[in-house]
């Protein structure tokens, strides 16, 4: 489900009966107002002072309430036109929530966690075509990304940008390279994996990719080798072998991986990730149900 295309035809219906209310209805109802309120006047000077309203300043009132109050199917509409709008300039332009559906990103994010997501941090682009207008800042390396999946562009991924355009990217026996230097780790304990079954102890290790410190996952008893890569655009850019898989990252593109590298369908098995695929940086965990400690920044 397009959720930004239904926002949209909302904020077009809402807004058309907005502007409808403010230029025609409106008016309308106010004129209506008036004459109610100077036929009571009338009726008042009329009938003399000793049958005269008792409270002629509240039926007043009430007589211009009633005859300004909306219709239901404009209190419904143009009423809610204001905050269906500032919804979907939010979440189209500056920050939009997704939920954590896969341990894929563990130990950075669990399953059920709330995250909000910078809209602009990679350029202004227009909602549902998605296209760039204004060029502010690119993906860097370490960078936590949500992106349209390239196999179908209705689902919402989020993996870690691992490799950027023109980088050679190699995972071999589990160890990740990028442009013949081996990226910095450092073990770091146990981790227990249990949103798999069966359950399983990880190695667990701190990585330094780009300016991002973050802890990554490894799991000894599956092997280094990737089994079920599909074909996608540009594969002869990859080399698969018993260690691994080797990439060139062509231009335009993003090589991702998730931190729970043994538990994740990644670029390894999918491919690159276009810029036009591009949804933000993910960058805050507002809420997880389960654990209200995992609330703030992540790296």
């Amino acid at each position: 489900m397009n959720f930004a295309l239904i926002l949209f035809v909302l904020v077009v219906l809402t807004g058309i009966a907005w502007v409808a209310d403010k230029l025609v209805f409106e008016p309308g109802r106010r004129r209506k107002a008036e004459a109610a309120v100077a036929e009571f006047e009338r009726q008042q000077q009329k009938i003399g002072e000793r049958f005269a309203d008792e409270n002629p300043a509240a039926t007043r009132a009430k007589l211009r309430d009633d005859a300004l109050r909306q219709p239901w199917w404009l209190e419904y509409t143009a009423s809610f036109f204001p905050v269906i709008l500032l919804v979907f300039v939010l979440r189209s332009f500056v920050v939009e929530p997704f939920k954590i559906p896969s341990g894929s990103m563990l130990p950075t994010l669990y399953v059920g966690d709330f995250i909000l997501v910078n809209k602009f941090d990679y350029g202004i682009r227009l909602p549902i075509i998605d296209k760039k207008i204004i060029p502010i800042g690119d993906p860097q390396r370490g960078d936590v990304m949500v992106f349209r999946f390239p196999k179908d562009e209705s689902v919402d991924f989020i993996k870690r940008v691992v490799g950027v355009p023109g980088d050679v990217v190699a995972y071999q026996n589990k160890r990740l390279t990028i442009n013949g230097q081996p990226v910095p780790e450092t073990p770091h304990g146990e981790f227990l994996d249990d949103e798999r079954e069966p359950a399983s102890f990880n190695k667990q290790f701190t990585e330094v990719l780009g300016p991002k410190t973050h802890e990554i996952l490894n799991n000894p008893q599956v092997p280094p080798f990737v089994m079920g890569a599909s074909d996608f655009p540009y594969r002869e850019n990859c080399t698969y072998n018993a260690e691994g898989v080797i990439c060139k990252v062509p231009p335009g593109q993003y090589f991702m991986m998730g931190d729970n590298r043994d538990n994740s369908e990644d670029s390894r098995y999918w491919g690159f990730v276009p810029d036009k695929n591009i949804v933000g940086r993910a960058f805050f965990i507002w809420l997880n149900f389960a654990n209200l400690r995992r609330i703030g920044n992540f790296q």
